[in-house]
């Protein structure tokens, strides 16, 4: 008797391919028609018009499919769509609880729906598991997580906060942002979560030349549901684009185990420069052993505060290598200040309730040389006088990896 065939590690099916194709192309074809011939007026086929559904976009939702642990997974044209997507299977006054540190295009279209009434949003310090256990009611129809959040490097209970949800409304839906753990670090379906989603625009696509979305669900149901709305909308991914994202998706654990690589080294390193550093892969993170619970890496996205406003932006603009750019999850390295770009549509005020630093400086690390990441960074740290001439020798005498100036 044969064995049933054991699945494929992530890294492998990433890389496999296995496609229908009548020429049997090592490279799944893209196809670009947006309509498609029917046998007849009785029999369509099983695709009839792109906007609900294309051969090379099945190909790309199978593969997210396998890789992020789903029943179904739906591309559509950004994360920012999947959200859009995601609030429709709301009601009108349905009461939704988020975190208080949310990617910031998150939290302005979620601040918008409730000013206008759409919706009854709450923010909450959602690594407080207490704290979100006394605010989940059986009115709470839907919870949006980020762990590790953006960009305070945040890490929430996704498991205990999932399953008490659940047993206080059995049909509240737990939403995951899952974009900078990627499927290779975190498998938040197997937390609990109903709904996990990514900005592909990011790690699963990793050049930043397509913006695109991903969501995944384990529940038929709200498949059904999701797969309305983005039939009736017309969201789905354009034909080249899901093509162009297969490809990104081939060459994800390389490019993600590298740039980790380079983040933990680098977050040594600031940690030993004395900054305040914020990222989950070092044991100064107060929820350190939380995140490795749950998680199998912490990423290369990190956080750090220099003290001063005029400071950071000395340092961001000295960089070289370093670009300045809002996103993150690319191959080559990105440095910002998320209250002066990606979170600036929060307001002050706010911030300062929730303990953003101004000063806050994002890295998002990429794959070149760590050498010469850690060197960009001290010319902008003496550039920008963080880091004194007389102190640099016995700093890197500290550190394993020495730049060369």
């Amino acid at each position: 008797m044969v064995k049933p065939t054991k699945p494929h590690h992530i890294e492998t099916e990433l890389v496999f391919s296995k496609s229908s194709d009548q020429f049997n192309a090592s490279v799944p074809p893209l196809y670009q028609s947006a309509t498609f011939k029917q046998e007849s007026l009785s029999n369509m086929g099983e695709y009839d018009y792109t906007r609900s559904g294309n051969p090379t976009r099945t190909y790309l939702q199978h593969k997210l499919a396998a890789i992020m642990k789903a029943n179904q997974t739906f591309a559509v044209t950004s994360g920012m769509g999947c959200l859009d997507v995601i609030v429709r299977l709301l009601l009108p006054g349905d009461e939704v609880i988020a975190g208080d540190d949310l990617y910031g295009g998150t939290h302005r279209l979620l601040t918008y729906m409730n000013a206008k009434g759409d919706l009854k949003v709450f923010h909450h310090d959602t690594t407080n598991t207490e704290l979100m256990k006394s605010k989940i009611t059986p009115r709470t129809k839907m919870i949006f997580l980020e762990s590790p959040t953006n960009p305070l490097i945040k890490v929430c209970d996704v498991k205990a906060i999932s399953d008490y949800a659940h047993s206080v409304n059995p049909d509240v839906i737990i939403v995951f942002d899952n974009t900078m753990m990627t499927p290779l670090l975190m498998t938040p379906l197997d937390l609990g979560v109903d709904i996990q989603y990514e900005s592909a625009t990011k790690y699963l696509n990793g050049h930043h030349d397509i913006m695109a979305g991903v969501i995944a669900t384990r529940n038929p149901s709200l498949a059904e549901r999701v797969y309305f709305v983005i039939n009736s909308t017309g969201c789905g991914l354009s034909p080249f684009d899901c093509w162009l994202l297969s490809r990104g998706l081939r060459t994800l654990a390389v490019r993600v185990e590298r740039q980790q690589r380079n983040c933990v080294k680098i977050a040594q390193f600031l940690e030993q420069v004395g900054f305040k550093v914020r990222y989950p892969g070092l044991k100064s993170h107060p929820q350190y052993e939380l995140h490795r619970s749950q998680c199998l890496g912490a990423g290369a996205v990190l956080s750090f505060e220099t003290g001063s406003v005029t400071l950071s932006e000395k340092i961001v603009e000295a960089c070289d290598i370093f670009g300045i750019a809002v996103s993150f999850g690319c191959v080559n390295s990105l440095i910002s200040m998320p209250c002066k770009m990606s979170h600036a549509s929060i307001d002050a005020k706010t911030r300062e309730e929730r303990d953003m630093p101004e000063d806050l400086i994002r890295l998002c690390i990429g794959i070149e040389n760590i050498d010469d990441l850690i060197q960009d960074l001290t010319r902008a740290f003496l550039k920008s006088g963080a880091v004194k001439l007389n102190e640099r020798d016995e700093l890197f005498n500290a550190f394993p990896v020495h730049p060369k100036l």
